[in-house]
């Protein structure tokens, strides 16, 4: 037997999880699982302040640049194969 339970995180904002045997620790787990993996807090920070269109593009262009890095030290790390 479980009870649904819709725990709030931001203004208006809430996520249902199910807490089963009134283990309430164990919902909670769940809950913040749940929202780190929507990634809903992370959306809710970036609207938190205005940021100049200048500012989003640069930091765009670096997270850009560090995921290419990446890929390229990945690609040059495999053997060739023939």
């Amino acid at each position: 037997m479980y009870n649904v339970v819709d725990l709030v995180y931001s203004k208006g904002r809430s996520m249902s999880v199910k807490v089963r045997n009134g283990n309430i620790e164990s919902a909670l787990r769940v809950f913040k699982r749940k929202l780190k993996d929507s990634n809903k807090l992370f959306e809710y920070k970036d609207k938190e302040a205005y940021e100049k269109p200048s500012t989003k593009r640069k930091k765009k262009k670096a997270v850009a640049r560090i995921r290419e890095r990446k890929r390229q030290e990945k690609d040059t790390k495999k053997p060739l194969s023939f």
